[in-house]
């Protein structure tokens, strides 16, 4: 077992509460009230995976931070584990870290920033009971944390709100709380107060208790940032007008009622608030105490009938992710689980809910970004990382002795569509594979037809740059080498063979067999041509896909 193996244990498993004595049946409930599992998201370049990875750092489950790009001597962030991301500084796939801290473990979500990838975000808010929204202190609410907040409002997610970047030039934080009230109806509820503006930050004023915390960077920002701790006398003393201006501010939030309120938290009316900067990792252990302190622990989840699954019920998890080649050497297929009811033990058989069919569990895994450990036992709230788990695809439920199917996870409907051909003839067995490996993960939506064949699929995506991470993945996974076609069309609707013929040879239209699930999808070139489609024969089936799934 290498060293960085053996950190990845220690930090999974040290938060682990012993059983009474050798045999005993562990107590699920004790269990999953520990578990705090929570998604990280923002609009990119809000430095989402620094956060994360100084999350981490702070629970020691790493002993030294990454950089987004790897800069000046420094590694890489964890859970930006792909070559991709790397090279261009983004998150394009999801990650799971699994970490102890004080008496809780973290099951942390990071997820990608850019809305090409808003399907991948979407599937880990399905496995989440909390999420941190990331806002840059000089930009404040951006387009995508406006689209990912409404997903997390529809699931009825809390929300933490972490503004990061205080240590840089920024607006005003009674302007940003203001912003956050007024445009998603949320009631910003500070936990800490920042002390200096942005850009000019002297510390934070923890407002249960009044002590104020001065941050010192360690050489290069790798390491947990030094805390000195002051009485409010002191802090006044040492800081003067810029202190007052900050109690000033406070006495406003407690006139008006700002104070964190945990039923309102949970309810969705109500983000705690906390300020920061991820880089030089000031606020960060702040962060994960309100984590600690007010993210909910697992709670029964509805199944497709809208049933609750009490949480102490026999085993059952949700499928949200799927990812092939994590381990190139081995070209691996893991299948990330989150645990919803019961106790996982590896090597237990469950049923796979969409076929009836027994599924093995016998190489079970903790992930932390690319890395990961053997798990023997997991709880509700935790991810479990099945290998080799082919027969598994996103929104699969599986199950031990009491059958339950949870809801499926919709597929957001695509506007880009391109043809993609192997420029190696040769290669056309691998470049077979890779398609459809990356069609099951849900990287992309594969289209076929009898007129284009098998040797040149549309892919159908949300954004433009799900191709550029499948030509590369091609590439470099699977030593194919691709060209992309770009196509004229911008619209998806469902169709049914009934209303073919009557599609059939309009221009500006396509009619493709989407192949995960064997239905008929009509392509349009613009909104001008559906609709001249319509008009002219009102009799053809075009179901629209719903906004953001299908």
């Amino acid at each position: 077992m290498t060293e960085r193996e053996t950190r990845i244990g220690e930090a999974a498993g040290r938060a682990e509460l012993p059983t009474a004595h050798p045999g005993a049946v562990p107590d699920v409930l004790a269990q999953a009230r520990r578990r705090r599992t929570f998604a990280v998201i923002s609009h990119p370049d809000a430095g989402k995976s620094t956060l994360t990875e100084a999350l981490a750092l702070h629970a020691s489950a790493i002993t030294e931070a990454g950089a987004v790009h790897g800069k000046s001597g420094r590694r890489g962030v964890t859970s930006d584990w792909m070559e991709m991301e790397r090279d261009r500084g983004i998150s394009v796939t999801s990650a799971a870290l699994r970490f102890g801290y004080r008496d809780v473990v973290l099951n942390l979500l990071d997820t990608p920033g850019h809305a090409d990838f808003s399907e991948d975000t979407y599937r880990v808010l399905e496995a989440v009971d909390c999420a941190v929204m990331l806002l840059d202190s000089a930009k404040g609410l951006e387009p995508q944390t406006l689209k990912l907040f409404d997903v997390c409002r529809s699931r009825r997610i809390p929300v933490i709100t972490f503004v990061n970047k205080w240590d840089r030039p920024g607006r005003e934080p009674l302007e940003l709380l203001d912003e956050i009230e007024q445009r998603i109806r949320l009631r910003p509820t500070p936990v800490v107060w920042p002390v200096g503006v942005a850009g000019d930050f002297r510390g934070l004023i923890e407002r249960d208790t009044g002590e104020f915390t001065a941050f010192t960077r360690t050489p290069g920002g790798t390491g947990r940032a030094i805390e000195e701790h002051l009485a409010a006398d002191e802090a006044a003393a040492r800081h003067g007008a810029i202190y007052e201006t900050a109690v000033e501010e406070l006495a406003l939030l407690d006139e008006i009622g700002a104070t964190v309120d945990l039923k309102s938290f949970l309810a969705g009316e109500s983000s705690p608030v906390l300020f920061g900067a991820a880089l030089p990792n000031f606020g960060v252990r702040r962060l994960l105490e309100a984590l600690r302190e007010l993210a909910p622990a697992p709670e029964p989840r509805q199944d497709a009938e809208g049933a609750p699954r009490p949480v102490q019920a026999p085993f059952s998890g949700l499928v949200f992710k799927v990812q092939a080649n994590m381990n190139q050497a081995h070209r691996d297929r893991v299948a990330f689980v989150r645990v919803c009811s019961g106790r996982f033990e590896r090597g237990m058989v469950l049923t796979h809910a969409a076929t009836g069919r027994p599924f093995a569990t016998k190489y079970a895994q903790a992930m932390f970004g690319q890395d990961r450990q053997t798990l023997d036992v997991a709880y509700p709230g935790d991810v479990v990382g099945l290998v080799n788990a082919t027969a598994l695809r996103p929104g699969d439920t599986l199950y031990e002795s009491e059958p339950v199917r949870f809801p499926p996870i919709p597929s957001f409907a695509p506007e880009h569509f391109a043809v993609v051909r192997c420029k190696d003839s040769a290669k056309h067995k691998q470049f077979r594979k890779g398609i459809a490996q990356l069609d099951t993960e849900g990287v992309i939506q594969v289209l076929s037809s009898d007129l284009r064949g098998d040797q040149a699929p549309v892919l159908a995506a949300v954004g433009p740059l799900q191709f550029d991470v499948t030509v590369s993945r091609l590439e470099r996974e699977y030593g194919v080498p691709a060209q992309l076609d770009h196509l004229g069309y911008t619209i998806a609707r469902r169709t049914d063979a009934d209303s073919v013929p009557a599609l059939a040879g309009q221009s500006g239209v396509e009619v493709l067999t989407r192949r995960i699930d064997g239905a008929l999808l009509a392509l349009f070139a613009d909104k001008w041509r559906l609709a001249s489609v319509q008009r002219d024969h009102p009799g053809v089936r075009l179901e629209t896909l719903l906004a953001g799934a299908d």
